[in-house]
């Protein structure tokens, strides 16, 4: 298998917005059901669509109305009956544990309601009973909830103001009508003339918001991308949670078959695939095994790394594993200089010979060409021991594909990570559990992100091999977000035949013609992401 990997994506030209042509074609139309399959079919939906330049349009989609179903409420944090006393409340929970959470509230002379959550059932996971959830209300503004919130706390319980439209019940059960705001970016291959790549800014260890990223490189369009490290306690802020490849390099490690998005600089090619891959240093020795690429030693994010790693090695979304005894390659990509702390660190020149070695300490300049080497706990014997100034350290790492087979890597394409897969083969293939995001004994998770509406990104391709890039809003009352069942439901309804989810929530931003087309959650606006699908003339 062959991936063409286009030029450097950070080598970044800065073009003026102003200087874009005026939208060259613009069309509504009020479709009829069905539609995109969000809600009864009967809802009312428009499009619009605008082309942007040759070959890429710009589709928004409205579809249904405010119903009566949808109210505030307030969502009761049902403490935990783990032994573990530090054990946190959480939204579900078995029927005796919400059932006395309920029993506490009528004490106070509080009326809840015990539900019984059903999901919807996904490829590898869902489908069934999820667990109970205790809730109060049925109100018309937040205020309102508020305010019966803090009855709730008054009774000693804590909880949350939660608009019912946000649920991911099915519809049936929900009752929701919407609305939903959707963005569709196509780029027809066929009459594209620009370049679809991938970008991180300046290095990966800086965050910039998908609007900087589209600015620094002259972007047409833009959405966010792939998961990246938030928390500092995590790693380095704006890492890559997960394979990325930019400038024809690979310049973070898969997180262990987790799907990706691949894109061709020309928007041929696009697919979703799944990676692991292989690293190692060669100098006196025998070779040793690299851990991984451009991120601070001793933090997986995700997990999905070695056998070594705790708790697990297999994909665990949201959460950071950790290894004592690493080795982790850096290159200019990742920033100015490489995280400092305990261990060693060796310097090599753009030849691949040593020019340094840091024997007791990390961090430093990375050289212009060059990279670097660092390790922790009981690799730092076996790094000084394979490195000597003046002689050669060979770094390699290399990108696998499902099979095993090695991927030959050159500038024409992009890769930026995701999950779960949405679509294969154009049938319904959402694998929530494979990709780490259905953790064993842990339903609030999945309820809360894979069950639930949030904004949400996706990326795929279609039939006529088109590449679709989508965002859909959420988190407010003027947009109710996506679950991923329905998530898969709406790449699959415009005709995408591989789909995957790349990072949502306050993450998910579109950027046309220099401006912000959606409606980022955060309240602070839009979020600074690790990177960004930019399309440019």
């Amino acid at each position: 298998m062959t991936f063409r990997l286009r030029r450097s994506a950070s080598a970044l030209a800065v073009v003026s917005l102003a200087a874009l042509p005026a939208v060259a074609a613009q069309a509504q139309s009020q479709v009829a059901a069905p539609g995109l399959p969000l809600g009864p079919a009967h809802l009312p939906e428009k499009r619009e669509t605008t082309t942007l330049q040759p070959g890429v349009t710009l589709t928004k989609i409205t579809r249904g109305q405010t119903g009566p179903g949808s109210v505030w409420t307030v969502e009761v944090a049902i403490p935990s009956s783990s032994p573990d006393p530090d054990a946190p409340a959480t939204a579900l929970s078995d029927q005796a544990g919400a059932e006395a959470a309920a029993a506490k509230l009528r004490a106070a002379g509080l009326e809840p309601r015990v539900e019984d959550v059903l999901t919807p059932r996904l490829a590898d996971a869902g489908g069934g009973h999820l667990g109970y959830r205790v809730r109060l209300g049925s109100l018309p503004t937040k205020a309102e909830a508020d305010a019966l919130r803090a009855k709730v706390i008054a009774a000693g319980l804590n909880g949350s103001s939660i608009y019912t439209g946000w649920d991911g019940e099915p519809d049936d059960l929900s009752g929701s009508t919407g609305p939903w705001q959707v963005q569709v970016l196509t780029i027809d291959p066929k009459k594209f003339r620009g370049t679809l790549d991938a970008s991180y800014g300046l290095d990966l260890e800086a965050r910039e918001t998908t609007s900087t990223l589209a600015t620094l490189t002259g972007a047409t369009a833009a959405v966010n991308a792939g998961f990246f490290v938030l928390d500092p306690k995590a790693g380095a802020p704006g890492d890559p949670a997960g394979v990325a490849v930019y400038d024809g390099r690979l310049v973070s490690e898969p997180t262990a078959g987790r799907p990706a998005l691949v894109v061709g600089e020309n928007a041929r090619g696009t697919s979703v695939e799944r990676f692991r891959w292989r690293g190692e240093i060669r100098g006196t020795g025998r070779p040793l095994p690299l851990d991984g690429l451009n991120r601070v030693p001793g933090l997986i994010r995700n997990c999905g790394g070695t056998t070594d790693d705790l708790p697990t090695a297999a994909p665990l979304h949201d959460v950071t594993c950790t290894d004592a005894d690493e080795l982790i390659a850096f290159d200019a990509a990742y920033g100015v200089s490489t995280p400092s702390g305990p261990g060693a660190e060796v310097i090599v020149d753009r030849r691949g010979v040593v020019t340094a070695i840091r024997p007791a300490t990390r961090g430093g300049a990375i050289p212009e060409g060059g990279r670097t080497v660092q390790a922790t706990g009981s690799q730092v014997a076996a790094l000084l021991a394979a490195a000597q100034v003046g002689r050669r350290l060979e770094i390699r790492a290399v990108l696998t594909d499902a099979r095993g087979r090695d991927v030959r890597l050159s500038p024409r394409t992009s890769v930026v990570n995701g999950g779960p897969e949405l679509v294969r083969d154009g049938r319904l293939m959402a694998t929530p559990k494979a990709d780490g995001m259905a953790p064993a004994g842990n339903p609030n998770f999945y309820y809360g992100w894979v069950h639930k509406r949030n904004p949400r990104t996706i990326a795929g391709v279609d039939a006529q091999g088109r590449t679709v890039l989508i965002t859909a809003d959420g988190r407010n009352v003027s947009s109710l977000g996506l679950g991923i069942a329905e998530a898969a439901a709406v790449a699959k309804s415009l005709g995408l035949r591989e789909a995957v989810n790349l990072d949502g929530g306050g993450s998910t931003t579109m950027v046309a013609n220099g401006k912000v087309v959606n409606q980022p959650s955060d309240a602070a606006g839009e979020r600074p992401v690790g990177d960004a699908l930019v399309i440019t003339r």
